[in-house]
């Protein structure tokens, strides 16, 4: 009789928790660190190279550059390009470092079912979009209640900036957004949880290591870290990345969007400061999906342990 393959692959906890995924019989600290380090280390020099190889491809299309500490490509759409693409760069290196340094299936990074569950996502992006209008409504009531301009909030450049700006958006941003899911919530989600019980752990740090990577001050930073971190809870709570994913597109979509459609993209990319009555629109946002995804949970009954 043939001796039966031994699979590279550790086997995948049973009853297990989304932020305990990798404790397999495999899990060692070092794998974690090395891991953890691998991701991070990667995630700067695939950046860097991105960028470099935009600025190449800038200099032979002779686009204007800049670089100037607020901007390095004076093409805002082509600066979008690069930026979404230097992170989008990152998935197959987070999937890649969970099959080889931690010896685990990297569906286990998507959810506790070992992959992402399309219908649940879709789900989910639904009541993001509800989610995102709802934010936007109480924003701009909030900023016109206290005097505010709300005229920057929407506006119309036209169809000739509009549209090649949405051909990126639409192209790019869902892997953008996913590769900061699997590394903000995935990732580091799982490598805390692998030593550490609680989640509250590793949420906060999932949010915090987000937020620092953000330019915005103020209360652009509250909003961002109140966001990874409901995102993160969400993801412990429905067994998965697809709740987090399905916002983060559709907000960042909707951001990009509204920018680009009123000409100020260039301010999206800048980031920096952000009105305070832009938090009335986050906690309306956040928390009508945070609701609505976890009733619908219950309701579909989405598995949150691992079979």
């Amino acid at each position: 009789m043939l001796p039966q393959p031994v699979s590279w692959f550790a086997p995948t906890p049973s009853g297990a928790r989304y932020d305990h995924l990798a404790r397999t019989p495999l899990a060692r600290p070092w794998r974690q660190i090395v891991g953890t380090l691998l991701v991070a280390v990667g995630f700067v020099i695939v950046g860097v190279v991105v960028v470099l190889a935009g600025s190449v491809l800038a200099t032979l299309a002779g686009l204007p550059m800049p670089i100037t500490p607020d901007e390095t490509f004076g093409d805002p759409v082509f600066g979008m390009t690069v930026l979404l693409l230097s992170i989008a760069a990152v998935l197959p290196l987070v999937f890649g470092t969970a099959a080889l340094v931690q010896r685990r299936r990297p569906g286990t990074l998507s959810s506790v079912a070992g992959r992402l569950r399309w219908p649940w996502l879709l789900s989910c992006a639904g009541l993001a979009v509800l989610a995102l209008v709802l934010g936007q409504a109480a924003q701009a009531a909030a900023m016109a209640l206290t005097g505010e301009d709300t005229s920057d909030l929407f506006g119309w450049a036209g169809w000739k900036e509009f549209l090649p700006a949405l051909v990126v958006i639409v192209l790019l941003v869902p892997f953008q957004a996913a590769a900061e899911e699997y590394i903000f919530r995935g990732w580091v989600l799982q490598a805390v949880g692998s030593h550490v019980r609680n989640p509250v752990w590793a949420i906060v740090l999932g949010a915090a290591l987000f937020a620092s990577l953000h330019g915005y001050t103020g209360a652009g930073i509250v909003d961002v870290f109140a966001f990874g971190a409901v995102m993160g809870w969400l993801a412990v709570r429905t067994g998965g990345l697809e709740a987090p994913i399905a916002l983060h597109v559709v907000n960042n979509m909707m951001a990009f969007g509204l920018s680009a459609a009123a000409g100020n993209l260039d301010d999206a990319l800048r980031q920096g400061a952000v009105p305070w009555q832009a938090l009335a629109g986050t906690v309306v946002q956040l928390g009508v999906f945070a609701g609505g995804v976890l009733y619908l949970a219950k309701k579909r009954s989405i598995s949150v342990f691992s079979g």
